[in-house]
């Protein structure tokens, strides 16, 4: 079962390492941290259907979607560490 997850593992590592830094970021700016928690289960119980499903329904396209993703982890990541110099 875990075969098919396997050209994801770069993606799936690399994005709960951007869930942490949005984590920490909200917690910097004062979000009240049971909310925060609550929202990051949500987005992760829907990442997790909508990964599984999309893994067996996409897996033709798996190089396209690991570069788009990993694109987007990049930049939602440069996007919070030059928030996080500036203060803001």
């Amino acid at each position: 079962m875990l075969e098919q997850y396997l050209p994801f593992v770069a993606l799936i590592v690399f994005g709960n390492i951007e869930n942490l830094v949005l984590s920490s970021q909200g917690v910097v700016a004062g979000v009240n941290p049971i909310k925060l928690g609550i929202a990051s289960f949500i987005c992760v119980g829907m990442w997790l259907a909508i990964g599984t499903l999309g893994t067996q329904m996409l897996i033709d396209y798996v190089s396209f979607i690991e570069f788009i993703g990993g694109l987007a982890i990049f930049i939602l990541g440069a996007q919070a560490m030059i928030t996080s110099f500036r203060g803001e």
